[in-house]
């Protein structure tokens, strides 16, 4: 009986080698991966070798990448080797139900399978496209769109008194939010929208294409709306501050001639909305596909077959977890608190001898998106 035993255990370990043997003879092709995931718990999307104390989205999938026989394990700890590059770097706690990266992979058989076998079920890879070898998903990505869903007591005027669980939005403040996040289609200057750009930095300058917020629309029995946003890029912390802001308008703590002087070279104190219910919903690849998409050799990077397959991730995963962590830890109800401490009227100089004394304390977290810059 032990003899059994143990030739089956050499037998498995000989199939193992085979197959590692074979993994190995496989050319290596550029692909992209189509990804989605959910981000609590995690330090962003980036991976920051050396540093195991915070976990991010990219080491569950390099991990995963290397023990189903995809990539080599030196390509694993140095991320060139493969020419990994991610669309877009998200902020700490931020999910993805679109995230695209593109990177070199021996093209084994069941390769997603193979692959999700080794990730946790919050991370999932959705589909697969071989692109050009030259293919880098950062640079050859014209726009990306983000969602963010919040509880619709935040547009609650500060002098109602509001229970969160009742709070319904009405149409008019419903269309006044809209108007206001109209305002910010077309270039604009968001140095006040980041803690890295000055006034005068060319990069502060953003291309948004579209900006609305939908129906409102109840779970667990409180309502939420989502916020949707497509720009070219985005910097740091752009989306959360540009949502922070049209929220102080709307509670009346910030008059609405507040948006046009932020555009201009006067600091000006931008509130930052909560990470939690920021979502990258897609990428878009418009350019790339003109030239390649029907060239016969390359598939263009669109997702019809895989939508489905993307909304259901996000009822289980990424709506779930924005709702529960709502209700459990207020994020959304916290930050409300401290919009009155925000000095929406102070001059230019006075920002400049507040922020020399918060410029250390600054959070780092990532990035909202991946403009050219943010890398």
């Amino acid at each position: 009986e032990e003899n059994g035993h143990e030739n089956k255990r050499l037998k498995r370990d000989a199939d193992e080698e085979d197959a590692e043997d074979q993994n190995k003879k496989l050319p290596k092709r550029k692909i992209v991966l189509l990804m989605a995931y959910s981000g609590k718990g995690y330090h962003g999307m980036q991976r920051n070798v050396g540093s195991s104390q915070f976990k991010t989205i990219e080491d569950d999938l390099v991990s995963a990448l290397v023990q189903s026989g995809c990539i080599p394990e030196n390509h694993g700890e140095d991320m060139k080797k493969m020419s990994f590059q991610r669309c877009a770097r998200t902020d700490k706690g931020v999910s993805a139900a679109g995230q695209i990266v593109s990177l070199k992979v021996r093209l084994i058989d069941d390769i997603l399978e193979k692959i999700n076998n080794h990730l946790p079920s919050h991370i999932r890879i959705l589909g697969l496209k071989r692109v050009t070898g030259g293919f880098n998903s950062k640079n050859k990505c014209d726009a990306r769109t983000y969602s963010y869903m919040l509880p619709t007591f935040a547009f609650a005027h500060k002098d109602h008194d509001v229970q969160e669980e009742v709070y319904r939005l009405d149409k008019e403040t419903l269309e006044r939010v809209n108007k206001l996040l109209s305002c910010y289609k077309g270039t604009h200057n968001f140095h006040n929208f980041t803690s890295q750009k000055g006034p005068r930095d060319p990069s502060a300058k953003r291309y948004i294409m579209e900006m609305y917020c939908g129906e409102p629309f109840v779970r667990e029995n409180m309502e939420f709306a989502v916020i949707k946003v497509k720009g070219q890029s985005f910097m740091m912390h752009q989306i959360r501050k540009m949502i922070g802001l049209v929220i102080a308008i709307v509670k009346g703590y910030a008059a609405e001639s507040i948006l046009e002087r932020s555009w201009g070279e006067e600091k000006v104190d931008v509130p930052k909305a909560p990470g939690l219910g920021l979502v990258l919903e897609r990428v878009h690849f418009e350019k790339y596909n003109r030239r390649f998409g029907n060239d016969g050799l390359h598939e263009p990077l669109e997702w019809t077959e895989e939508e489905e397959k993307i909304a259901v991730f996000k009822e289980q995963y990424i709506y779930p977890t924005i709702i529960n962590t709502e209700k459990e830890e207020k994020s959304m109800a916290n930050w409300l608190i401290t919009l009155p401490i925000h000095d929406f009227n102070s001059s230019a100089v006075e920002m400049q001898a507040n922020n020399k004394n918060s410029k250390n304390s600054s959070d780092l977290e990532g990035s909202d998106g991946c403009g050219d810059d943010s890398d």
